[in-house]
């Protein structure tokens, strides 16, 4: 009989590559996690696992499995949902990661809402880049994740998550005000090619996006100076150091003295905002209400 436990145990390794990687996501030790896997090929007469010098993979019967882990965590969350409607579960907590922006604009505002509709629903919520929530969606960290779209993201068809979207927004150009196209109605990407630019770090999905604009505009930028702070990314720019890309919604409220922002030329590049639970949780009666919350929020806005 292979337990349930243990195929979570697995796929944390298959994502994390490396057995101390998943120990550290699922709060256990690296022996832990090792004993685990073990009793778990035990069970199934198979290897499971290959390690290397480089980590750990999958063996072709370590990948079947794991493709009917995909399966089996689902469907346990949609008895665990149905349970929960059962109960009634009309009171509970439910713990969400998103990043700032997103926090702001729809995640505070849903929060409003359920309040009024869902009072005995509680959300606790983190702060987490686009690119770490999902993580810890699947590491059972968090319930729910307001995430980014970012290279290496799962897809949305990915067997393990659900994805909700919720709104997708462009970049602005951001530049000093004594640029040469600060007068411009709307700034053409490749006219940059020769400033010095400000951006996120490599890693943060707002990197992807700026890297690949300009890629699409026909360079590589030059990243001078480096902040996931956007209100930093605009103070380096209103002081004359560098031009930058910065998500419209994030500029709201913020001192835009010393620069000037304008619209790309063309096609902008944009983020894809989304919500994302385990797949089979979307259900849940916690759970549900704080998707629908999320995207009414996102609609309003």
């Amino acid at each position: 009989m292979i337990e349930a436990r243990r195929l979570h145990i697995l796929r944390a390794v298959a994502d994390h590559r490396t057995v101390t990687a998943a120990a550290a996501a699922l709060y256990l030790t690296p022996s832990a996690v090792s004993q685990q896997l073990t009793a778990l090929e035990q069970e199934t007469g198979h290897r499971l696992v290959e390690r290397g010098a480089k980590g750990v993979r999958l063996t072709p019967a370590g990948e079947i499995l794991l493709s009917h882990t995909n399966a089996v965590l689902a469907q346990l969350e949609r008895a665990e949902a149905e349970l929960a409607a059962y109960g009634a579960g009309s009171a509970g907590t439910v713990t969400l990661a998103s990043f700032a922006t997103g926090i702001g604009l729809v995640v505070a505002p849903a929060l409003a809402r359920l309040a009024r509709t869902a009072p005995g629903i509680r959300v606790r919520v983190q702060d987490a880049e686009g690119d770490a929530s999902l993580p810890m969606v699947l590491d059972r960290q968090v319930d729910v994740a307001v995430a980014v779209e970012y290279r290496g993201a799962p897809d949305a068809d990915d067997p393990r998550l659900t994805h909700v979207p919720l709104y997708a927004e462009p970049f602005d150009a951001v530049v000093p005000f004594t640029h040469r196209l600060a007068d411009a109605g709307e700034v053409p990407l490749g006219e940059l090619a020769r400033d010095a630019w400000i951006g996120p770090y490599a890693g943060n999905p707002c990197h992807d996006v700026v890297v690949l604009a300009c890629e699409h505009a026909g360079f590589q930028p030059r990243l001078e100076h480096s902040s996931d702070d956007f209100r930093a990314v605009v103070a380096l720019a209103s002081a004359g150091a560098g031009v930058a890309l910065v998500p419209r919604s994030a500029l709201r409220g913020m001192d835009l003295t010393g620069v000037v922002v304008r619209p790309v030329d063309g096609v902008a590049p944009t983020r894809r905002v989304f919500a994302a639970v385990r797949r089979g949780a979307e259900e849940h009666p916690l759970i549900r209400p704080v998707l629908d919350a999320l995207a009414e929020a996102a609609t309003e806005d």
